[in-house]
């Protein structure tokens, strides 16, 4: 990896191009074909904002854990839906 300081890219006339004198011509379009064509894409849910009532002490234990703890509590969340919903596919096949 390059280390900045010694790169002989001049930064702050990088800094100073506007978007529209970047080439981009190079860059393929972002398309969902080629993002499914990517290797370890991962598609990311929508997420909607919404005011949620938790126990003090279960949104402290998760806030204990550091950054990333509203994705955490998203985690145990969608397993436990999973979870459900596997058992409730197995029940009606």
């Amino acid at each position: 990896m390059t280390n900045l300081r010694n790169s002989k890219t001049d930064l702050a006339k990088l800094a100073a191009m506007k978007d529209d004198d970047i080439d981009c011509s190079d860059i393929p379009e972002m398309t969902e074909e080629f993002l499914a064509s990517v290797e370890g894409f991962i598609e990311v849910p929508e997420k909607e904002l919404i005011s949620i009532r938790i126990d003090k002490s279960i949104l402290n234990f998760y806030r204990r854990a550091g950054k990333g703890y509203q994705a955490r509590m998203n985690a145990v969340l969608r397993a436990y839906a999973e979870t459900v919903q596997k058992k409730q596919a197995h029940k009606q096949a």
